[in-house]
C-alpha cells in the first residue's frame, strides 16, 4: 500500500487515533484555561510593598565549634562552649543553645571518659595484686 503525500494510512483496527495536525493540541492534553485579569476579591495583589525584613543576628562560630567538639574531643567542647557563652552575651549574637549543648554534652562525656579510665585503673590495679610475686 502506497501513501502519497498528505494521505495517510487507514487506521490499525482498534487504534482510531487520527495523526498529529500540526495546531492541535496532542490527545489527552487538557486545554489550559485564561486567568482572570486581576485577582478576586480579598486576594493580594502581586508585585505589591512587602514588609521590611528583619536583620538575622549571626550565629556565634564558638558554639557551632563548642557543640562540635563536644563530640570530638570533650573537655575542647566545655571550654568553648563557657567562651561561646561569654561573647554572646556581650554581642547579642544568635547560638546560645548551641554553647550550652556544647557545655552539657561536652560535660556528660568528659565525665564519661573519667568514669572509664578510673575503671580500667582500678581493673588493672585488681589484676596486679593477684598475680603471684
Amino acid at each position: 500500500m502506497s501513501v502519497e503525500h498528505g494521505n495517510h494510512p487507514p487506521p490499525e483496527p482498534g487504534n482510531h487515533r487520527p495523526p498529529y495536525q500540526g495546531g492541535q493540541a496532542p490527545y489527552g492534553a487538557a486545554p489550559v484555561p485564561a486567568l482572570p485579569p486581576h485577582p478576586w476579591p480579598g486576594q493580594p495583589q502581586f508585585g505589591g510593598p512587602y514588609p521590611p525584613v528583619a536583620p538575622v543576628q549571626p550565629t556565634n562560630t564558638m558554639a557551632v565549634l563548642a557543640l562540635t567538639l563536644a563530640f570530638v574531643f570533650a573537655p575542647a567542647g566545655i571550654v568553648l562552649g563557657i567562651i561561646a557563652k561569654r561573647q554572646i552575651r556581650r554581642s547579642h549574637e544568635q547560638g546560645e543553645g548551641l554553647a550550652t549543648a556544647g557545655i552539657v554534652v561536652g560535660s556528660i562525656f568528659t565525665a564519661l571518659i573519667v568514669l572509664w579510665i578510673a575503671f580500667v585503673v582500678i581493673v588493672l590495679f585488681g589484676m596486679a595484686a593477684r598475680m603471684p610475686a
